[in-house]
């Protein structure tokens, strides 16, 4: 039996809960969870703000811990490694996209959270091609980030090809936010934030940015205009966005990695004028997120936390839903 915690209703406490997996499959393995990050897209599953929750709802993608068994199919892992496990538990593993390496793109993914129990346990299981080895340089008490957050930042800079010379600017400093910033600036970008909060404005120099934009400030965005080849927008909530994308240089592109709900309302004209887009991604590969582990070891990027133990994950979730978090929460055993 694995024990978690889960919740049976929209916005309901999390509780224990506990389950039988039954047999472990060929190329499976089981992860004993030794700490699990928290993300907003837990709470959202959890309140069923996509409409794709089901019930007993068990949160948790952002998993670290060791292998505890592995499926008898399974040659990559042994009991005892190390590793990590994001938000895919599984792929097709026979589409273009998986036959390319692009298995984050596969229609038939597995949410480690959707139609099936998350990391807000002492195990889970996943398909061994979405588990991804940590390596010995990263600090596993707070690489859960990584896995998710990490890596929805990290992927945009590999498709799009971003140079280090690139001027790249960030919407909102938050759990994605700051670690796009510790990226970007490791990448050798000039790097700019859009923030709303004067707080955060000196945090945003210390952790790599080298301007930072008051987006309440009209005229501060209107006089960076024709600036940026990329901005990340990592908020949740609808903005001006014909705004942001007047301040993007001939051929830049403003890039979603936030969950924004409602429609963008975007004239064509200013991205036809100078040759913009608009475009946006989900989290990486298995093979994109050991190049961003193996990145992040080298720069010593370090998502910055709040810890809760498993038994406070209530408490940890109202800490999140808050959004006084500073900047990312880790559950630990």
């Amino acid at each position: 039996m694995i024990k978690a915690y889960a919740a049976f209703e929209p916005s309901g406490e999390l509780t224990p809960f506990e389950y039988d997996p039954g047999e472990l499959g060929p190329n499976d393995v089981e992860i004993k969870v030794e700490f699990c990050g928290i993300c907003h897209s837990d709470l959202s599953m959890l309140n069923n703000e996509w409409g794709m929750t089901s019930y007993p709802f068990v949160p948790g993608h952002e998993v670290i811990g060791t292998i505890s068994a592995v499926g008898h199919q399974v040659t990559q892992f042994s009991e005892g490694d190390l590793v990590g496990l994001g938000w895919h538990s599984d792929y097709c593993h026979d589409c273009r996209s998986c036959n390319t390496g692009d298995h984050n793109l596969c229609d038939e993914a597995a949410g480690t959270i959707v139609g099936r129990h998350g990391g807000f346990a002492d195990k889970v299981r996943a398909d061994a091609t979405s588990v991804v080895a940590l390596p010995s340089h990263i600090d596993k008490a707070i690489a859960g980030p990584l896995f998710c957050a990490g890596i929805t930042v990290f992927n945009p800079l590999v498709q799009f090809n971003i140079k280090p010379t690139d001027r790249v600017a960030v919407i909102g400093i938050g759990g994605l936010g700051h670690l796009a910033l510790q990226f970007l600036n490791a990448w050798g970008c000039h790097v700019t934030a859009f923030t709303s909060s004067e707080q955060k404005q000196k945090e945003a120099l210390e952790m790599g940015a080298h301007a930072v934009i008051n987006s309440t400030d009209k005229n501060a965005i209107k006089a960076a205009a024709k600036q940026f080849d990329l901005i990340i927008s990592t908020v949740d909530v609808k903005l001006d966005w014909n705004r942001y994308i007047n301040t993007l240089a001939p051929k830049g592109r403003l890039h979603f990695v936030g969950a924004t709900l409602e429609p963008l309302d975007i004239s064509v004209f200013g991205l036809m004028d100078a040759q913009r887009s608009v475009s946006s991604s989900p989290v990486g590969s298995p093979s994109t997120i050991a190049t961003m582990l193996d990145f992040a070891g080298r720069h010593d990027i370090k998502p910055i936390i709040e810890e809760f133990s498993f038994d406070q994950i209530n408490d940890a979730m109202k800490r999140l839903e808050s959004g006084d978090a500073r900047y990312r929460i880790v559950l630990k055993r």
